[in-house]
This record gives structure tokens, C-alpha cells and sequence, in this order.
């Protein structure tokens, strides 16, 4: 099954990912005041922690899919 192997390949380098980022950052504009037509914004910075269990555990389903891809196309 060629689609298993993709979907191994791709699991596996999204773990990698996962375990070479382990938080990511984003920006978001949020309205502080409002008075009549005249109004302020203020940028906010947010940060996400991503566990390192999770680039594990999508390593190993990487892994599994691939085996399971190779196993697969030899029946």
C-alpha cells in the first residue's frame, strides 16, 4: 500500500517537527478602548507549548504505518 508508506513518511516528519519545535508563537490584535470613532488596539503574543510525548507518539505511528505499508505489499 503505497498510501501507508506516504502517510508513515509524513507522520514521521511531523514528529520530528514536533520534537525540534516544542512551542510555536502567534500575534492576534485585540480592541483595548473604543470611545466614539477612535479606537485602540493593542498586539498580544500567545505562545502554545506542544509536549515532546506527542512528537513521540507520531514517530511511532509513522513507524507502525510504514511496517505495516512494507508487511502489506510482500502479501
Amino acid at each position: 500500500m503505497k498510501a501507508n508508506l506516504l502517510i508513515g513518511v509524513a507522520l514521521i516528519v511531523m514528529g520530528a517537527a514536533v520534537l525540534g519545535y516544542d512551542h510555536y508563537s502567534y500575534t492576534t490584535t485585540e480592541q483595548v478602548l473604543k470611545i466614539g470613532p477612535i479606537s485602540a488596539t493593542a498586539e498580544k503574543s500567545h505562545t502554545v507549548s506542544l509536549p515532546p510525548i506527542l512528537g513521540w507518539l507520531l514517530i511511532g505511528g509513522g513507524a507502525c504505518a510504514l511496517i505495516f505499508g512494507a508487511w502489506s505489499r510482500k502479501n
